[in-house]
């Protein structure tokens, strides 16, 4: 039997949830945002802002350049997740499949649910009433018989329509997905599109009507045999074909375990600071490993190095002698890592992942130090942050002026709660 599989789509969700919870901002063009740092970036903007110029991910300044009257809100993220789980528990009045794609973007399988809620679009309708009146946020609604399709129904028409509601399917693929540009594809960024304009094709369609040979042979000429499941995944893309099903819950191991931070960096350009902040993602690293139960035998470091006018980095790795999610072992392993590649230019991105995990209720104990012991010590130090806030207990060094762990407490995803 054919699904009927929904993309819903919250527009301009932070910006929309702030002017839900600020009626005097309702006819005001608005965008979400740090107002205090104009090198900051516009994380959403509400329909008048946008209307005006204002683009996300555009800087604050900028913004504020091409709209002097911009009202600039500071995120709230924990809202944001509160708002984005309550509309969660909505959608599940209407099907128990229901699937999380972002924070303002989930699938809904509705299958089962049209001989209960009427067709396809009178349940997008009833769906669009709910969310608005409980929220105050307007959603857009893909409608296909697979993810892709529902989720390119999304972006490319449901968004641009007074009602919010597009349907994609075997009807009018060819006539309506098939001529839009090759950058409106899903998951084909700039890059791709370079390299398919340089082979030729130039819209959606025209990798649909290719033999799938065919257009493996031109993928291949392009960018050798290794991107043969690259072709057949943009070849089914173009086609609207995925055989995936919408899931609750997380679907696959985690295979790594990571943490970043983007640094000001003027502020550190000496190893010592920025070993303050290697140390602090190498706790949070380890503390999110202990809590999965994982532990992890590579460990990766990531920089990103800017003297304002070059910019450069590096990403390295190096194997352990045994998995581990202790401190002070990962915490070796990453200074090392980044003492030997770090070219000397101030650090604007850091991070570190641990991978090639294990389960972690076996580990190797050795020689010259109880490790037994050491882990103990750290889960008991893991519960009280549980329990009391991550800034209960900390180590000195996170009360030094260059450590980041205090601010990051105050905040989900880098952004404020």
């Amino acid at each position: 039997m054919e699904r009927t599989i929904f993309l819903v789509d919250g527009q301009s969700f932070y910006a929309s949830a702030e002017k839900a919870a600020r009626p005097d901002l309702r006819d005001q063009p608005v965008a979400v945002g740090d107002p205090e740092r104009k090198g900051g970036i516009i994380l959403a903007a509400c329909p008048i802002a946008k209307s005006r110029g204002v683009t996300t991910a555009s800087r604050v300044g900028e913004a504020l350049g091409k709209c002097p009257e911009l009202v600039v809100v500071r995120p709230r993220m924990q809202t944001y997740i509160t708002l984005s789980l309550f509309i969660s528990e909505i959608f599940s009045s209407f099907t128990d499949l229901v699937e999380p794609y972002s924070i303002d973007e989930q699938f809904l399988d509705v299958t089962g649910s049209v001989k209960y809620f009427g067709s396809p679009y009178e349940i997008a309708r009833q769906i669009q009433e709910r969310v608005l009146l409980s929220t105050g946020i307007w959603s857009r609604v893909g409608i296909g018989p697979t993810k892709i399709l529902a989720k390119m129904a999304t972006d490319n028409f449901a968004k641009k329509r007074p009602d919010g509601i597009f349907e994609l399917n075997e009807d009018n693929i060819a006539t309506d997905l098939w001529p839009l540009p090759i950058h409106q594809m899903f998951m084909v960024a700039n890059r791709m599109t370079r390299h398919f304009k340089r082979m030729g094709i130039n819209t959606i369609g025209d990798i649909a009507r290719l033999d799938f040979g065919d257009f493996k042979t031109l993928m291949r000429r392009r960018m050798g045999r290794q991107s043969d499941i690259q072709a057949g995944y943009y070849w089914q893309t173009a086609r609207g074909i995925d055989p995936s099903p919408v899931v609750t819950g997380i679907r696959s191991q985690i295979k790594n375990i990571s943490h970043g931070k983007t640094l000001r960096w003027r502020l550190y350009t000496r190893l010592p600071d920025i070993e303050v902040v290697l140390l602090e993602l190498v706790i949070e690293v380890c503390q999110r490993a202990r809590r999965y139960g994982y532990q992890g035998r590579v460990v990766s470091v990531g920089a990103g190095e800017t003297d304002g006018e070059r910019s450069g980095g590096f990403g390295r790795q190096l194997t352990l002698p045994q998995p581990t999610s202790l401190t002070h072992e990962v915490a070796a392993a990453a200074l090392k890592l980044f003492v030997t590649h770090w070219s000397g230019m101030p650090i604007s991105h850091l991070s570190v992942t641990l991978s090639q995990l294990s389960d972690d209720n076996v580990f190797q104990l050795t020689l010259f130090e109880d490790r037994a012991r050491i882990y103990s010590k750290e889960r008991a130090i893991d519960d009280i942050k549980r329990r009391f806030g991550s800034t209960a207990i900390m180590r000195a060094s996170s009360l030094l002026e260059a450590a980041v762990a205090r601010e990051r407490a105050e905040q989900i995803g880098g952004h404020y709660k």
